[in-house]
Formats: C-alpha cells, structure tokens, sequence
C-alpha cells in the first residue's frame, strides 16, 4: 500500500540512528500477525508480535519486560523467565500492557519505547531471516527492518522464548 501517514515515533528513532526500514500499511482493523501477513503477502514467521510480561519481584510492584516472537509462534513463560532470570513471569492485561507503554494493544513496538527501562527479548527465531517486521507503535504499520539493527536499537537479548502453536494447544 501507498497510503502516506505521520511518522511514528518508531520511525523517527531509526531515522535519527539513520537505520534504513520499509513502512507496511494494512487496515488498522487488523489486530493479528495473521491478518497482517496476509494483508501483506508474506510469510507469518516473518511477522513478529509484541508482547508484555510482567515480573513478580518482591516490590510488589513488578516491572515489566518486552518479549518479540513470531506470528506463527506461542510466547513460552518458562522459557523466557529463564532467560531474564526470573522465578515467574505472567502475561500482562491488555489494560496493563497499554498503561505500562502508552500504546495501543496491536501497536505495541519496542521501537517507540527506547530508554523506558524495558528490558527486550526477541526469539531466537528471528535470525531465520534477514529482515523481520515488527509494529511502528501503530496499529496498521509495520517496519521491516534488519534483525541486527532491531536489536541494535532496542538492546534485546536473543533467545529461544517460543513454541509452536500447536504445543500450546495441545
């Protein structure tokens, strides 16, 4: 698609970092990586999701984490509280997910939120391609962009946080 919107603040990060990417516009009606690789012609393990998981420190308080998997995958709780050291870890609500970034559910991008404190996951599967695509901080925008400069700008540990689908259903 063609259609010219404002700039997100998830494209002016990577622009001041002159780190190249491609806007995917889509119906902003379309909440899911599904619907979005379709909307786009490509491959649902190329569409990555984020979600947000908050911690159960003594505080009380929590924090929260940032966890990037694949559309065709499951985020796994066990595997990603190993990865970032943690007892448990549990989903967080979509009204705790919007009011911890200030973003929409289905427009949550790790891209807009840089020095928020969020520490970042991506799945280890990311690295199946050269380029992933990841929410602009906006439902109906996606960035395409290179796997190492997604990690670049958003510190994000690489690890294996996801199963199949199927698994999870099972």
């Amino acid at each position: 698609m063609t259609k010219k919107t404002h700039k997100t603040n998830a494209m002016r990060v990577l622009e001041s970092k002159g780190i190249a990417y491609v806007a995917h516009y889509y119906s902003p009606h379309v909440h899911s990586a599904q619907g979005v690789a379709d909307q786009l012609g490509l491959p649902i393990g190329q569409v990555f999701k984020t979600l947000v998981v908050v911690t159960d420190k003594t505080s009380g308080k929590g924090m929260a984490l940032l966890a990037i998997v694949p559309g065709d995958r499951e985020l796994d709780l066990k595997k990603l509280a190993c990865a970032a050291g943690e007892k448990r870890l549990r989903m967080a609500t979509h009204r705790q997910a919007e009011s911890l970034t200030g973003l929409l559910v289905g427009g949550i991008s790790p891209l807009a939120l840089p020095n928020r404190g969020f520490e970042v996951f991506l799945d280890a599967s990311a690295e199946d391609y050269s380029e992933i695509l990841v929410s602009a901080g906006r439902r109906g925008i996606n960035l395409e962009l290179a796997v190492a400069d997604l990690v670049k700008v958003t510190g994000a540990r690489l690890h294996p946080i996801s199963r199949p689908l199927d698994a999870f259903q099972r």
